[in-house]
């Protein structure tokens, strides 16, 4: 049965390897750094889902509020399920905790910003009722 919770610093090393198969390689360095923080801050929640101790999949949410807008939204910063257990329900499960959640929260909606290269989980995020929206831009600042 899977369970889940809120994640630790103890699932670092398990949290790192899941990433990696969305194309993010080499977290394994600075993971154990994010991790710590997230689980302080009062607007973000970082999720797994295990099974027997094993965490198989995590999903990291962030609360925002919105001025002009009536209800706040949730954006899934980022989500991952193991390779092995695609298709057995895992994300379907994060992603209903997720939107429990930010209901309690009094958010209004979920967002989420999926690149185009990944067609799977686009078709995944359909099937979840998500649709798409319009375009964001970003601007990528260089660290000193």
């Amino acid at each position: 049965m899977s369970l889940i919770r809120e994640a630790t610093v103890a699932d670092a090393p398990a949290i790192a390897t899941l990433p990696e198969a969305l194309g993010y390689p080499g977290t394994k360095d600075f993971i154990h750094d994010k991790i710590l923080p997230l689980t302080c801050h009062p607007d973000e929640h970082l999720l797994v889902c295990a099974e027997e101790q094993t965490v198989i999949g995590f999903i990291s949410l962030y609360f925002i509020p919105q001025l002009a807008l009536r209800g706040d939204f949730c954006r899934i910063s980022y989500f991952c399920v193991d390779s092995q257990q695609r298709g057995k329900g895992t994300g379907k499960l994060l992603k209903k905790y997720a939107a429990r959640l930010a209901k309690e929260k009094g958010c209004d909606r979920l967002e989420v910003h999926c690149h185009s290269r990944r067609t799977d989980a686009h078709r995944f995020y359909s099937r979840q009722g998500y649709t798409e929206s319009q375009k964001y831009f970003v601007k990528t600042l260089i660290r000193n």
